[in-house]
């Protein structure tokens, strides 16, 4: 029996990741105590999501511990112990807002229960392959310092950067800039992740993530970005815009398109390798052209407002270079831009959000 363990299993990647290895034919035993739900609210919790994959998935066996839980993680890795052929470590607290409320929970959560699932990795399938989804948000503030161009509905790159054509790469410094707290417990995750393949010569790789969304997302207004405004604008929530005119640039990845960069890696690992990974240029928009493209799809004008200040450490523009990863994996390719993301959100919840609106307002 393969096994792939997944933390955060019912969240958007880890869902994802659940359906997609479990497809090829492994036992995957996921890890999710939905602490989501604790983060931002009973309207974010994944429980839905858990109940799903474990009506659907018969090989999918669910626990509810807590990745700070080091006894609790090193005794599952034991009861499975060599048959663990892959660990996909998505669970976080993803919300640089959130994190400054509770620095110690954030620091715990992200670096530490990183650390443990490291750690029991390295006693018990240290030939496993180690992914971890890390985020563009180790960079700190330093894109900020790019020289940015502002348009009609967005901040753009100026055309003679090297960057300006496909994006940020990996040689971004992450030293000398603002992280925010989220940015820095990532770092360290980051860091250690990457100090486990060098050091210990564990396969493990760090994807630094752009936005990442898809239909599966419990989207809240401190995280969740595409969902949260597709949401909003079929209930006709208020959605509040944070600084930069409305101006700022996110590229936009499909979970579906990272899980398959996923199974790149674990069909071919290296050790303590880094990949930004994102939309790219192929998927990306600003906060005024995504509302642009919600109005199109539903067919319904967003309630928004305009906030002015923008978020502390927020990035003005940021698109992803992919093609380190691209070049250690040729062929891969990225299949939902943000249009086509936006579409399959409205398509796949409306339903289930109006409903939902439906027992609120009741």
């Amino acid at each position: 029996m393969s096994v792939a363990v997944i933390t955060g299993s019912a969240g958007l990647i880890g869902s994802e990741a659940v359906r997609y290895f479990a497809a090829k034919g492994m036992h995957v035993v996921g890890i999710d105590n939905d602490m989501r739900k604790y983060f931002f609210g009973p309207e974010a919790s994944t429980e839905w999501m858990r109940k799903h994959l474990e009506a659907t998935i018969p090989q999918y066996q669910h626990f509810s511990i807590d990745i700070r839980d080091h006894g609790a993680i090193l005794e599952l890795f034991k009861r499975f112990t060599k048959e663990i052929s892959l660990v996909v470590h998505t669970a976080a607290q993803p919300s640089h807002d959130w994190a400054a409320r509770e620095p110690l929970t954030d620091f715990s959560v992200n670096a530490t229960g990183t650390l443990n699932m490291l750690e029991a990795t390295r006693q018990f399938c240290p030939e496993a392959p180690f992914i971890f989804t890390s985020t563009n948000k180790v960079y700190g503030d330093s894109p900020n310092a790019l020289p940015l161009v502002e348009q009609q509905s967005r901040w753009e790159l100026d055309k003679s950067h090297k960057f300006a054509e496909h994006g940020i790469t990996e040689a971004q410094s992450i030293d000398h800039s603002l992280h925010s707290v989220f940015g820095a417990s990532k770092v360290a995750a980051d860091v250690m992740v990457q100090e486990y393949g060098q050091y210990f010569g564990l396969k493990t790789a760090c994807f630094r993530a752009g936005c990442l969304t898809g239909p599966n997302h419990s989207g809240a207004q401190l995280h969740g970005f595409l969902a949260y405004l597709m949401k909003c604008n079929v209930t006709g929530t208020r959605y509040n815009v944070f600084g930069y005119k409305g101006k700022q640039v996110r590229d936009n990845l499909h979970s579906a398109d990272l899980v398959r960069a996923f199974d790149r890696f674990f069909q071919s690992p290296r050790s303590g390798v880094v990949y930004n990974i994102g939309g790219s240029r192929f998927s990306n928009c600003s906060m005024l052209e995504a509302i642009s493209m919600c109005q199109q799809i539903s067919g319904r004008e967003m309630n928004w407002q305009y906030g002015g200040e923008n978020r502390k450490g927020d990035h003005i523009w940021w698109i992803s270079d992919i093609r380190k990863f691209q070049s250690h994996y040729p062929g891969y390719a990225l299949q939902f831009d943000s249009l086509a993301i936006l579409r399959e959100i409205h398509d796949r919840n409306h339903e289930r959000w109006k409903d939902s609106s439906r027992v609120v307002h009741a």
